[in-house]
């Protein structure tokens, strides 16, 4: 069973976080940011040691979203369904799957990514040291425990929703408001909703560039409401206020650390995974809250741990190869608490289950903590 804590209330803390560049896609004019207070700046009050970047400048080639883009300029809502297509992807063995991006607007117009390619979440890590602390760190969170894909064919994994312009926006009341966005909140009439006691909801605005997230998201009458909520602008590097939660615990985006099915029949997935360990204290670069206190004994949020360069993953199947590739190159982004060694997935009914219960025969012993003292987004 999936472990879960609540999200706590703020605890101070230090600097910096965010954002990924994941595809690019030609959308229309964005639109003005969304109303009501710190929500319009796409992280409430932007920490002050990141810069915006704009979206015409290199991003990281993000093909799993281009499907559900598409599917949004169509009308539709939720993940990206595998449509089957011609050309070859990177990795023969795949299955070849369309990845053409949406182009309903002028050629002009300038493409928008989902977060920057100098994000942290997009850098190669698989080159930095090893943290010092890596044994002690990787034994709190579990050496002999199992990877583990918390997502399948059968629902479980964190959905996502695309929404545009003319999708309808609320007002959503929070447990945490001092820490949330206040939106408003384009939320779409059967939107996705994570399954389970966290009832996370994502949703992708491809007219406005903006990511908004909610956390335990219900809704009562024509009235929505949930934990926390958080609004990303898809062009920046901004991260949200030190000590500020998010939907997730780490205050960190939950969009940019899925593994999507798209984006592993291409045969690519080039950013880091979001995954959860049991106990947590502190928080290190990029993420912005803790669960408890600052410790030296427990992982802190943010922990960025890789597979190991020498572990063996050509026995292992396609889909699997994918990820395990990822984790060695990107690694992983400690976002919650929650079981170890549990990376984070959308629902498909097009994963092969088999295929990715054999990543529980890695464990823990398989991976480092990375040293990403000197790692910052650009």
């Amino acid at each position: 069973m999936r472990l879960r804590h609540p999200l706590p209330l703020l605890v101070a803390g230090a600097a910096g976080l965010l954002v990924l560049a994941f595809a690019v896609v030609q959308l229309g004019p964005p639109t003005a940011g969304p109303t009501g207070g710190a929500g319009a700046s796409g992280a409430g009050v932007a920490a002050s040691d990141e810069t915006s970047s704009p979206g015409n400048g290199a991003t990281a080639t993000f093909p799993a979203l281009a499907s559900a883009i598409a599917n949004a300029s169509n009308g539709a809502t939720g993940s990206a369904p595998a449509t089957q297509g011609g050309g070859s992807p990177p990795n023969p063995t795949l299955t070849p799957v369309a990845t053409a991006v949406a182009t309903r607007a002028p050629a002009s117009s300038s493409p928008c990514p989902i977060f920057p390619a100098s994000n942290v979440w997009n850098r190669d890590i698989s080159k930095l040291p090893v943290a010092a602390n890596s044994a002690a760190m990787i034994n709190a969170i579990g050496a002999s425990k199992p990877l583990h894909p918390d997502f399948d064919a059968i629902g479980d994994g964190i959905p996502y929703n695309v929404v545009t312009s003319s999708t309808p926006k609320y007002k959503v009341s929070f447990d945490y408001a001092d820490e949330s966005d206040p939106g408003p909140y384009p939320i779409p009439a059967s939107p996705k909703i994570e399954k389970g006691s966290d009832r996370h909801m994502l949703l992708l605005d491809t007219s406005a560039c903006r990511l908004y997230e909610l956390y335990d998201a219900t809704k009562s009458g024509s009235t929505w409401h949930a934990g926390s909520g958080a609004i990303w602008n898809l062009r920046s590097n901004a991260l949200r206020p030190a000590g500020w939660t998010s939907a997730d615990a780490a205050g960190l985006p939950i969009l940019p650390g899925l593994v999507l099915y798209s984006q592993v029949q291409s045969g690519v997935i080039n950013h880091a995974i979001r995954f959860t360990a049991p106990a947590t204290c502190g928080y290190i670069y990029p993420a912005r809250h803790q669960t408890a206190d600052p410790c030296s004994n427990l992982p802190p949020m943010g922990l960025r741990v890789r597979l190991k360069a020498s572990v063996d993953i050509s026995g292992f199947g396609p889909q699997a190869r994918v990820v395990l590739t990822a984790l060695k190159r990107y690694g992983m982004i400690l976002a919650d608490n929650g079981s170890p060694w549990y990376i984070t997935g959308e629902p498909s009914s097009h994963w092969n289950d088999d295929q990715l219960h054999l990543l529980q025969t890695l464990t823990g012993a398989d991976f480092e903590v990375v040293d990403t003292s000197s790692l910052r987004n650009g």
